[in-house]
């Protein structure tokens, strides 16, 4: 479950990028540079060659603390922290330091902030995508309640689109092209486009087709709390593990008549098992109502 590579990107404001590229450089102990690009990119190369990105993102609500009032602030504290290529047994640790001490420094979101999740693709088949789709769609009422998405960033993350659904099960493509061309039915602009509209959703396989190969997750609030981010982590490799090993997904949404006990057996029977995995379900349930441990109250 925990053995694919992934990425991600945590935005934030609170801090400009040079500076938070400069506190992730000294705790890399990596060499921090001026990418001088169009996103106003900092670099950081760590020790181990790996090079971690601070960008700037259009779509932030940047601001600054004056005191303990939170004011609006200019472009330089729009940040996006873009990781390299990391794996979860080796990476999560230093990835919650890091974001530990971005937060020490002053680092904080705010309702537009995201973090995305990319998956390595190179395992993917046309039945796992399918899969993997399925598995969104039937599971997107549950995961927008839990994840608490915030209604600011919807536009960027809509729910799966029942028609694309419908048209994937009732086509069962058999080929990567033809789940291509179920994805960009029904958009006029080119799909070479970088932000084209197909992207915005919980899932987006426009990376995949067009991008670095990576099936990614949008559905994520940003958070600079460890915890949450090693959840929603945990949460993107056991949906991949379950899309890749599944010989079947079934878009049909469940009945739920008791929603965090649905999430934690749900979580239970993709993984998230034992202590190891205790504070992940914690988060991952604590916004539904009902009670993990009865299906039904008792009378």
């Amino acid at each position: 479950m925990l053995s694919a590579k992934f990425g991600i990107e945590i935005e934030f404001t609170g801090i400009t990028r040079e500076k938070a590229a400069r506190v992730a450089a000294e705790f890399l102990q990596g060499n921090y540079s001026d990418g001088g690009t169009y996103y106003d990119t900092k670099k950081v190369k760590a020790l181990d060659g790996r090079v971690w990105k601070f960008m700037y993102d259009g779509s932030i609500k940047c601001q600054r603390k004056e005191g303990r009032r939170k004011v609006a602030a200019g472009k330089d504290y729009s940040v996006e922290m873009v990781s390299p290529i990391l794996t979860y047994r080796e990476d999560i640790e230093t990835l919650q330091e890091l974001v530990r001490k971005l937060r020490k420094a002053g680092a904080f979101t705010n309702s537009a902030c995201g973090i995305h999740i990319h998956l390595d693709g190179s395992n993917h088949t046309p039945r796992s995508i399918r899969n993997f789709v399925n598995i969104i769609a039937s599971k997107n009422d549950l995961f927008y309640k839990a994840l608490q998405i915030a209604p600011e960033r919807m536009r960027y993350c809509k729910k799966m689109d029942s028609i694309l659904v419908d048209k994937m099960n009732h086509k069962r493509p058999t080929t990567m092209r033809q789940i291509e061309d179920i994805w960009y039915e029904g958009y006029s602009e080119s799909r070479g486009i970088h932000y084209h509209n197909s992207r915005y959703h919980f899932l987006n396989l426009h990376s995949f087709f067009t991008g670095n190969h990576t099936v990614e997750l949008r559905g994520f609030n940003s958070e600079l709390h460890a915890g949450k981010i090693r959840s929603y982590i945990v949460l993107a490799l056991a949906l991949n593990n379950q899309a890749l090993t599944q010989k079947f997904a079934s878009a049909k949404k469940p009945q739920v008549e008791n929603e965090k006990f649905a999430m934690r057996t749900y979580l239970n029977r993709i993984g998230f098992i034992g202590e190891e995995f205790k504070n992940c379900r914690e988060h991952l349930t604590a916004a539904l109502s009902g009670s993990a441990a009865w299906r039904f109250r008792a009378a």
